[in-house]
């Protein structure tokens, strides 16, 4: 993507390893932004930042540990100006029925889903508010409007997110927009990381037949963030159309 001219613009995308994350940082990097990527997996957005070659950065940060977020934000401020675009995509989808067996699960869920986009924006808010109009893109979930019987932590993580995506779209409007990007079953790792067994095959049978791409939903951050800055596009609920629920 060397060829690409640099708008000047900087997004960071945290969980950018993989996914809807690693996909989205290949479409900004495609419409001339330089990407950090911020993952635990170094290896990963090391080999990603490789791939795109137009500045980008790789950045081993976990969006549960305040001092990485702030030693990123530090290492954003320095090499690419500063922030103009935060893309809250880190997560993990721990399904499974609702037991004291899984109490650990539960915690990881909520630091990592909830308080860890909540972490973030916090550590970069400043950056999106410095410059020319800032962005947050949440990345939510179908779960975040319809809970099941074994998800009822995951969607309480993906409701929390909606609640206070809307007040911060009231706090921080014009100067930063926010938009909540809400997918249905897309072909990526999250059941991989089920501890439950039995939920985990079963989930992984549906998302083996995924037909949505990560492509697809960066295809549509993209299209989000080239709005014109007068018009803020806030919400965005996609499912694979035989997708009922």
């Amino acid at each position: 993507m060397s060829d690409i001219q640099n708008t000047g613009r900087a997004a960071v995308i945290t969980g950018a390893s993989s996914g809807i994350g690693a996909a989205t940082a290949r479409a900004l990097a495609a419409d001339g932004y330089q990407v950090a990527l911020l993952a635990r997996r170094l290896d990963r957005i090391e080999a990603l930042a490789a791939e795109l070659a137009n500045g980008s950065i790789a950045i081993q940060a976990d969006v549960t540990d305040r001092d990485q977020l702030l030693a990123a934000a530090q290492r954003v401020q320095d090499e690419l100006g500063g922030a103009d675009v935060l893309v809250n995509n880190a997560g993990v989808m721990l399904l499974g029925p609702f037991s004291p067996e899984q109490h650990d699960d539960y915690r990881i869920m909520i630091e990592a889903n909830l308080l860890g986009s909540i972490t973030a924006t916090e550590v970069f808010l400043n950056q999106l508010k410095d410059g020319d109009g800032g962005d947050l893109i949440n990345i939510s979930s179908v779960a975040g409007r319809t809970a099941r019987a074994t998800n009822g932590v995951y969607a309480a993580t993906k409701w929390g997110l909606n609640g206070w995506s809307e007040s911060l779209r009231q706090e921080l409007l014009p100067e930063v927009r926010v938009t909540l990007i809400e997918p249905g079953v897309v072909d990526t790792e999250l059941p991989t990381h089920i501890t439950h067994h039995a939920t985990r095959e079963a989930v992984q049978k549906g998302y083996d037949a995924a037909t949505v791409k990560p492509e697809e939903i960066a295809e549509v951050i993209a299209f989000v963030l080239s709005r014109p800055r007068h018009l803020a596009i806030n919400e965005v609920l996609l499912r694979p159309a035989d997708q009922l629920g």
